[in-house]
């Protein structure tokens, strides 16, 4: 998938470039395809196009034991419109996504209060998720501009009323059946709160150079240079039982991260499969890292690089409308690194939202530092799979933050057979022990009730 987009808040060195790409390549397509071949295309581009979107309904509660901290909470109606255009040029088109959310005046009058991560401090958050150009065929996909990216460690982050998104320049290529070669380089994003895309990341401050970015880490200072995007390598493969995939990810000025993850599925026909996972990271960036020049005490512990080693395995059984598995993760302690080792997530940390067997709904390893973490996860389907019922338990033993546990309930309802499209869903965890996990050390309990209509 290839992705770019004329970016609204950057300086970066390559101006031009990227400033007219979007330009250029609208230009060169319609130069292709001829004068005559484009009137007919214009013709029709629009009329035989698509439109969805969704409409949701969320509302989120933080209910903190401590007594010096008031629970929070936060309702937002949303809407998330998609556009798409008919295929012109032999296999050019032009997508978009209007976002738009509004807590329909129900914020709190107090900021204490209110549930800043679903859509930020204000009454109402408008921002464009998609505005790209793509060029699709058999064997390969290209986007250039504003999109959603789904790669392990750079996706949309969907939890929230409004998802994550990239200014980027993307490739998905089809050597052979099962096989996908992807390439990205982004230059900013927007974060699941923020109006517009902007050189940030997790790490930096909300408000930071007025991105209202809320959910993140926010280690880093106010004075920290902005952000310079990424580039992301990979490669996945799935055949029978078997899927796998390779990732290279350099988070400029941030750190170098090479992911693998590989699965596979016994199917016995007898109606139990079994299953066994296993995941390795691997991270690094140099003391001329700026993450690690500008001083961001990540954890409270200071390093002279960015070092990183994780790895988990998974396995369980899955038997008709059910799954049942156990997974394992450990972060190792890395002496004089960033964190004593922590692993350095720009588009991940805080939200939750990384690919780490053993991640709750609250938080993981990626938010808490190296150690180690076990987890045990039952899912099954009733009401011929209409009433998915998942709950799990997470047991977490860190360096920095102690130890913790979160137990963890998720029923989602689906109701097609009323209107198609329509669905409730509760999800619910508590997170108890720890050392600066929770506020006052305190157990923390969040609620998050959605309704979606999928049209």
């Amino acid at each position: 998938m290839l992705r770019v987009f004329t970016p609204q808040h950057a300086n970066y060195t390559e101006p031009t470039m990227r400033l007219n790409l979007l330009a250029a390549a609208t230009a060169a397509t319609f130069g292709l395809i001829g004068t005559h071949a484009r009137a007919d295309a214009l013709s029709d581009i629009f009329t035989q196009g698509h439109i969805d979107g969704e409409l949701r309904g969320y509302y989120f509660s933080r209910l903190y034991d401590a007594d010096s901290v008031p629970d929070a909470n936060a309702f937002s109606a949303a809407a998330l419109i998609n556009a798409n255009t008919a295929t012109f040029g032999g296999g050019f088109s032009l997508n978009g996504s209007f976002l738009t959310a509004n807590s329909l005046g129900a914020q709190s009058s107090n900021p204490a209060r209110i549930d800043v991560t679903l859509m930020g401090p204000t009454d109402s958050v408008s921002a464009l998720g998609q505005a790209n150009l793509q060029y699709k065929n058999d064997w390969a996909l290209l986007r250039a501009g504003y999109q959603y990216l789904n790669t392990p460690w750079m996706g949309s982050s969907d939890s929230r009323v409004m998802p994550a998104s990239y200014n980027a320049l993307s490739a998905d290529f089809k050597p052979a059946p099962g096989w996908d070669v992807l390439a990205l380089r982004s230059f900013d994003w927007k974060s699941r709160t923020s109006n517009g895309y902007y050189s940030t990341n997790l790490y930096y401050p909300s408000t930071f150079d007025g991105d209202s970015m809320y959910g993140g880490i926010g280690v880093l200072p106010t004075t920290a240079s902005k952000a310079n995007g990424a580039w992301a390598l990979g490669t996945t493969y799935g055949q029978g039982g078997f899927k796998s995939q390779l990732w290279y990810y350099d988070y400029l000025r941030f750190a170098k991260m090479v992911y693998a993850d590989a699965n596979y599925t016994w199917k016995t026909g007898t109606g139990f499969d079994p299953f066994v996972a296993a995941q390795y990271v691997h991270e690094s960036g140099g003391s001329s890292n700026d993450f690690v020049l500008n001083g961001s005490k990540l954890f409270g512990v200071a390093g002279n690089a960015v070092r990183n080693r994780t790895w988990g395995l998974d396995a369980g059984l899955a038997f008709g409308n059910g799954k049942f598995d156990v997974s394992y993760n450990k972060m190792n302690a890395q002496s004089g690194a960033l964190g004593d080792g922590a692993l350095v997530s720009p588009y991940t940390a805080g939200y939750a939202t990384d690919p780490l067997y053993t991640t709750s709904m609250i938080r993981g390893l990626v938010e808490q530092g190296p150690g180690h973490a076990w987890k045990a996860r039952f899912t099954y389907g009733f009401l011929q799979n209409r009433l998915l019922f998942t709950t799990s338990y997470a047991k977490y033993t860190t360096l920095l933050r102690g130890d913790s546990k979160n137990l963890y309930f998720d029923l989602t309802y689906s109701l097609d057979d009323y209107l198609k499209g329509l669905s409730v869903r509760n999800r619910w965890e508590r997170s108890s022990g720890g050392t600066g996990a929770n506020p006052g050390d305190r157990p923390f309990t969040y609620n998050r009730l959605m309704i979606s209509y999928k049209f």
